[in-house]
């Protein structure tokens, strides 16, 4: 298996996906918004590397908002039915939805600026709140330019990592900071909304 990772064999396979012209480049990231199990760090690596940083970057950043605002969009018109009723009384969700009803979009453009946290969830939630849908498409856009901008620098030109093991090194501990960081901001949010809510619950029994 470790003899295919050479360089000329990313190259190859970087020229393949290249040759299926920008659309695949929109098309992918755009699919991991609603299909969540797919890996967008992967996808943006993918892109960068057959693009350039640049066009990369930004084939990345419009799938991944298009693909997050229709999520947002499809929610908002349909999240209220009773199909979905189950779902939306998860206490999780609801906990989410009364926290961005009392502190806004800031939480949220928190959450969309790290690869690892819960980004369907954070739509799914703008979605069922009473954010208008010109200020969430403000903060999206903000939130995944600062996200996929981030992977685009680590995984651009992923061919030398595999001739510069240094690099590759310093790349994955980048990755793995993310990470770390993602789930720490992720669990400090979670604590403030627990806090929050346990005082406005408080408040309003006083």
């Amino acid at each position: 298996m470790s003899e295919w990772f050479t360089e000329e064999n990313i190259q190859s396979l970087v020229s393949h996906y290249r040759t299926l012209g920008p659309l695949i480049g929109i098309l992918l990231p755009f699919l991991e918004a609603l299909l969540p199990f797919l890996p967008l760090v992967v996808i943006v690596v993918a892109n960068v590397s057959s693009y350039g940083l640049w066009l990369g970057f930004i084939l990345s950043w419009a799938g991944t908002v298009l693909g997050s605002y229709v999520v947002f969009l499809i929610v908002r018109k349909f999240g209220r039915n009773p199909r979905f009723k189950r779902f939306i009384e998860r206490e999780n969700v609801q906990k989410l939805i009364k926290f961005v009803t009392m502190r806004g979009l800031s939480p949220l453009f928190i959450l969309l600026c790290f690869p690892f946290t819960p980004s369907v969830l954070v739509n799914i939630v703008a979605g069922l709140s009473y954010i208008k849908k010109k200020y969430y498409l403000f903060v999206l856009m903000a939130g995944k330019f600062i996200m996929v901008l981030s992977i685009s620098v680590l995984g651009y030109d992923i061919a030398s990592y595999f001739t510069n093991p240094i690099k590759l090194i310093f790349v994955a501990i980048g990755i793995v900071v993310l990470w770390v960081v993602s789930k720490t901001v992720e669990k400090r949010l979670n604590k403030r909304v627990d806090k929050d809510l346990r005082e406005a619950s408080s408040k309003s029994e006083g």
